[in-house]
């Protein structure tokens, strides 16, 4: 019986120690693959721009940012979740939401409605306004372009393009133009690739010279639309005021973006 007893005890000692050996080796495999895991790098030139405008660490330490834009019919917010892109753009006419997976739209008037542009409207102005951070998200590629020259200065360029299947069109390519003093953001010339009958390869452009510090970051006061012909900005059109802006580090709880009862999810 003694025999017996110290038998099973031998054995749940192995068992255990082998539990314990497992248990470190798949802990060591975990630290391994951390380490191994290189972390995101950018142009030298980018990085200086990033860092004029509060840095990527500080940018990819918020987790919401929402602000408000006086359009003709009222104002327009936009909210967005910086880490999921759940987003919500709501206005006097419509509200138009991203849950995480799907977009969704609300018509607030009688009249018709697009909704198949819900998917492409939900982050636009959100794109425009996180410039020059939401150029360091993955799946980006950068390459050094021809600079703008305009009124006399010269401003650098880099160019950004898309791996496949990165957002909705990954098509599109962005010039970012910068101060070559400073290095904070002055241009950013872009493709429109979901508008029929627009030329999805001539560069558009908007002037970003009208910056506000916000929690740390650099954001944009105003952002100028400006008129274009082969690839150079001609004359400024209109300029768009962002207001009541906020960039926390706490999230919008997921609720937020939820497709309303009245709601439809866009094809």
């Amino acid at each position: 019986m003694k025999n017996y007893i110290f038998a099973i005890a031998l054995l749940i000692t192995f068992l255990a120690c082998k539990q314990n050996t497992k248990t470190e080796e798949a802990t060591e495999s975990v630290e391994e693959v951390i380490e191994e895991t290189p972390a995101v790098t950018y142009p030298e030139n980018l990085t200086k721009v990033f860092d004029a405008h509060g840095g990527m660490d500080t940018w990819k330490s918020m987790k919401s940012l929402a602000f408000t834009m006086e359009k003709p019919d009222g104002k327009e917010v936009i909210t967005t979740n910086l880490i999921s892109r759940e987003g919500l753009v709501d206005n006097p006419k419509e509200s138009i939401g991203f849950d995480g997976e799907k977009a969704w739209f609300v018509n607030k008037t009688e009249g018709e409605y697009n909704g198949k542009m819900a998917k492409y409207k939900y982050n636009l102005m959100f794109y425009f306004y996180a410039m020059p951070f939401i150029l360091g998200d993955e799946g980006i590629n950068y390459a050094d372009t021809e600079p703008l020259v305009f009124e006399g200065v010269t401003y650098p360029g880099i160019q950004i393009t898309y791996n496949a299947g990165v957002g909705e069109t990954p098509e599109d390519r962005y010039v970012l133009y910068y101060n070559p003093t400073t290095y904070q953001m002055e241009w950013l010339g872009y493709t429109v690739s979901f508008v029929p009958g627009i030329d999805k390869k001539e560069l558009h452009f908007r002037r970003y010279n009208n910056w506000q510090k916000v929690n740390g970051v650099l954001l944009p006061k105003t952002i100028v639309g400006y008129g274009f012909k082969d690839d150079k900005p001609t004359e400024a059109k209109h300029s768009t005021e962002f207001t009541e802006v906020q960039i926390t580090n706490t999230a919008m709880p997921s609720s937020t973006f939820a497709k309303p009862e009245k709601g439809e999810f866009a094809n």
